[in-house]
């Protein structure tokens, strides 16, 4: 159990509207993104099969979150992968990464239409240029939770996301999905690396960045 105030209702005030500002480590991902050197390892029947693609992901900021005395900032983000030279989507995923300042954690949620989904967390040092996050089956925190027929046949037992934000602007990321297949003895690494280009900058809530802009012109 975490250090939890008492009151668990009354909301932090005044709440700074400007997310793009309060994203600590997460700030740098804000935007749209593209790679075209993506990189998947995946489980076949005849045996581990590596595949490239391409990706394009926008991470936009939300409104600042409050749960009770929580506060939390964070980016929406849609990811959607194909094979080279092919229409129909690979990959699609989506979610939030979240950052809650009072106690320095990056929150990674992950959607995934096949029927997963899993929370990832860590504490992050608020200017950190590169990080981990973990979820872990049978967590009530940071977990993971899939249908019946992928839990019985691959069964995630750990998702692991290292993050690596770099100077010149560009930001990786490596993947491990550790699946346990049905009929085999050990684990299998479920892995996808890219490197992301900025093609886009992130675009706030039209009311927010107003609201922000105003704060900014008051007379002191």
């Amino acid at each position: 159990m975490g250090n939890f105030p008492t009151d668990i209702y009354t909301e932090p005030s005044p709440v700074d509207v400007d997310t793009l500002a309060n994203l600590g480590p997460l700030k740098p991902l804000a935007g749209i993104w593209t790679g075209a050197d993506g990189l998947d390892t995946k489980p076949k029947a005849a045996g581990p099969k590596q595949q490239t693609y391409v990706e394009r992901m926008e991470m936009q900021p939300i409104d600042p979150v409050t749960n009770g005395p929580q506060l939390l900032y964070g980016l929406r983000y849609h990811t959607t992968i194909t094979k080279p030279a092919q229409v129909k989507q690979y990959h699609e995923q989506v979610g939030y990464w979240l950052w809650e300042p009072a106690t320095s954690t990056v929150i990674h949620t992950v959607a995934i239409p096949r029927g997963v989904i899993a929370m990832a967390g860590a504490v992050v040092a608020p200017d950190a240029k590169q990080f981990t996050l973990v979820a872990t089956a049978g967590l009530d925190d940071w977990g993971i939770c899939a249908l019946p027929f992928l839990n019985h046949a691959f069964r995630t037992t750990e998702f692991r996301i290292d993050v690596t934000v770099y100077q010149d602007g560009s930001w990786g990321y490596d993947e491990d999905t550790v699946l346990q297949i049905v009929g085999q003895s050990e684990p299998f690494h479920h892995t996808d690396h890219n490197l992301l280009k900025k093609v886009g900058e992130a675009t706030p809530n039209p009311l927010a960045l107003q609201a922000a802009a105003a704060t900014q012109t008051e007379p002191a």
